[in-house]
């Protein structure tokens, strides 16, 4: 049975202006929630690019029992809610069961679907039944061709608001690769694609009871995922990421978003030329 949502409040589209998934991995307080809303608004407006600010109320699948989860989803929805109606952006944040999608999509722009999960049958089809856009990441372990069955998922429910996202293969134990191809290929999906950097760089579970990363990737990897064509780019950011309460290895911090952005932009605008 479809869900009550019929007319989405944000459209996924090749916009005018490139664009961004940004803003703090987990909701660690309202305070920085704002701070992080404000800063990045500011540069999407300096930069012209559309920002989608992004933050979960609750990280379900942290490696130690003992791991900072977030406020859950009573609270969170509230605090993004009120990011939404102060700075006018459209939010997303990711869910991990059937039951949070209705919750979530009444209040939310956009459902992201955890890479771990993106095989859940129930979760993307109840996703997919709120008729909002969906930002479906890629497994670590599943190939892109693969996806297809995916998106079947939640085009099933005549949804088709999908956003494709690559964050990186398992490469062994403690590591990620990306295969680049991934782009082109999922673009063949007949969907968006975007390029997550912070989450490709991680090391899962690299530091014992958390995961470790190597954030000087970062900017390379986003400059080859512009160049591979990618439609919109994900990044997490914190003005103080090594004391964040969740994958401080990874994030970056807001001194060194800007340059790293406008090469990006100049590389997208060269590929969309071509």
């Amino acid at each position: 049975m479809s869900m009550h949502i019929t007319t989405p409040r944000f459209e996924l589209s090749l916009h005018s202006q490139p664009l961004f998934i940004m803003g703090p991995c987990v909701m660690e307080n309202k305070e920085l929630l704002r701070q992080t809303a404000e800063f990045l608004k500011e540069l999407s407006e300096k930069l012209g690019f559309t920002l989608i600010f992004k933050s979960s109320f609750d990280k379900a699948n942290r490696t130690s029992i003992d791991a900072f989860r977030g406020p859950g989803i009573e609270q969170g929805l509230e605090w993004i809610s009120e990011i939404r109606e102060e700075f006018d952006l459209p939010i997303l944040s990711d869910i991990h069961t059937p039951e949070q999608a209705e919750k979530a999509g009444r209040v939310l722009d956009m459902l992201q679907i955890p890479a771990f999960l993106c095989r859940q049958t129930d979760l993307l089809v109840a996703a997919g039944q709120t008729g909002i856009p969906i930002n479906l990441k890629k497994g670590q372990f599943v190939s892109p061709e693969d996806m297809a069955g995916a998106v079947k998922k939640i085009e099933s429910t005549g949804n088709t608001n999908i956003l494709l996202t690559e964050r990186g293969t398992t490469f062994g134990y403690n590591n990620l690769v990306v295969d680049m191809r991934s782009i082109p290929i999922m673009h063949n999906l007949g969907h968006l694609v975007c390029y997550d950097a912070t989450h490709s760089i991680q090391r899962p579970s690299g530091m014992g009871s958390y995961s470790g990363g190597d954030r000087e990737f970062i900017a390379p990897l986003l400059f080859a995922a512009a160049g591979a064509g990618a439609n919109a780019f994900f990044l997490e950011a914190h003005p103080d990421p090594d004391n964040a309460l969740c994958d401080s290895k990874s994030m970056i911090a807001f001194n060194d978003l800007e340059p790293i952005l406008e090469k990006v932009l100049q590389i997208r605008a060269i590929f969309r030329e071509g």
